[in-house]
């Protein structure tokens, strides 16, 4: 049972182009960013659409337009990405079952229903550890932890592939217009 899902690992994962990093860029279309990790274009605008609501990512216009992030990568946490796609649920959700032991009948004893859960108590306490942790980590660190792990070439490799997806968009739009100027000299 996962209580973080897909959706946080593909945007962190293309969050991380956008770094600034080795093998970033600074700004990408959520075409070409679902097209390179091999992610449903239509799956991921619905989660940058979030990241633009929390404010993690800002959309630039026109042809060469796209995402890029609003803030630097040492500034945005796994912990916000978490909660701009997934929000800000709870991990554990207290049923309160300690008051429907049969022993109890149709009341429970206040004894057995006296402050928090000893259950509910040890979730709050993970969930606490859990969201701690997450906040420590930053786009920027989960960067350099990929660049310490990748050849130096990939980063090249992904900027290139990345740009040339932006001539050849460029190039696209661009031609019907050279062929209408050439119609009309």
């Amino acid at each position: 049972m996962s209580h973080i899902s897909a959706g946080v690992e593909y945007g962190l994962h293309c969050l991380l182009y956008l770094t600034r990093s080795h093998g970033a860029v600074e700004e990408a279309s959520v075409r070409d960013l679902a097209e390179l990790q091999g992610v449903p274009s239509e799956f991921l605008a619905k989660l940058f659409t979030k990241l633009a609501k929390a404010e993690l990512v800002v959309a630039t216009e026109g042809i060469k337009g796209g995402f890029r992030l609003a803030r630097p990568a040492d500034r945005i946490t796994v912990y916000d990405v978490i909660v701009a796609i997934d929000g800000d649920k709870p991990l554990f959700e207290c049923r309160e079952i300690r008051s429907r032991c049969a022993i109890f009948g149709d009341a429970a004893p206040a004894w057995a229903t006296r402050g928090v859960c000893s259950v509910h108590a040890v979730m709050l306490a993970a969930e606490k550890a859990m969201r701690t942790e997450l906040k420590r980590h930053t786009l920027d660190d989960l960067a350099q932890r990929v660049a310490d792990k990748t050849p130096s070439t990939y980063g090249v490799q992904v900027v290139k592939w990345l740009s040339d997806r932006t001539t050849n968009r460029l190039g696209d739009k661009s031609e019907p217009v050279r062929r209408r100027a050439r119609k009309r000299a």
